[in-house]
């Protein structure tokens, strides 16, 4: 069975289960150790103990929760420490990405980063909290990788960046707001849509440093 998110767009029961747990978890919603209740899930979100599981299997590949025999599944919890490994990979693809994006997105992508580019720019990014702007951020990042036109490159930096983003919620309290770390998107989306992969490679390049200094600083 499917059903129509809040796109318009029809995806399955485990796909909506999914999307909603996998967004929970990355923001820290639910809490790095806490218990994964399928019944409390299905019941809270209409849909049978199925789809539930089948969107845990998932989120297990993802590394946001872990399962136990005879124990149940958890949440996984955020190392800090993975940081450093999860950056050194970020450096490789991120770049790679935007280029490739800038090169293959179809138009009708391409519409939707220019959309993303106006919104940003219509925020006021002063008056709202980190918690906010980073909605934004992974809202951005992960229309990039849909860009990419790639799944094989897609699959993989979604993770990524779902990872770093916990690690990133877990010390935004100690971070400056970071409106202008999100503000900077505008300029790669409309870099992007133009189809300069050079600068687009450049601007991630630079953005994605600019991240783990900012992270570091914080740490």
């Amino acid at each position: 069975m499917k059903t129509a998110d809040e796109t318009g767009e029809y995806v399955s029961l485990a796909e909506r289960a999914y999307n909603i747990l996998r967004d929970r978890l990355v923001m820290l919603e639910i809490a790095p150790g806490s218990p994964i209740n399928e019944g409390a899930l299905a019941a809270e979100l209409g849909i049978g103990r199925t789809p539930i599981r089948e969107s845990l299997k998932k989120l297990e590949v993802d590394h946001l929760v872990v399962s136990y025999p005879r124990r149940g599944t958890f949440a996984t919890a955020v190392d800090i420490k993975d940081l450093a490994a999860i950056s050194d990979v970020r450096r490789v693809l991120e770049p790679l990405a935007a280029a490739t994006a800038a090169k293959n997105a179809p138009t009708a992508i391409r519409q939707k980063l220019l959309d993303k580019a106006e919104q940003i720019e219509g925020l006021d990014t002063d008056a709202m909290s980190n918690a906010e702007l980073l909605e934004y951020d992974l809202a951005v990042h992960r229309l990039i990788y849909s860009a990419v036109d790639n799944p094989h490159m897609e699959e993989p930096l979604v993770r990524l960046d779902n990872l770093v983003t916990r690690i990133w919620v877990m010390v935004f309290d100690r971070l400056p707001s970071v409106g202008e770390h999100v503000r900077e998107h505008s300029t790669l989306l409309r870099t992007i849509v133009a189809g300069d992969a050079d600068k687009a490679e450049q601007l991630v390049r630079e953005h994605v440093q600019n991240f783990e200094m900012a992270m570091r600083g914080a740490l």
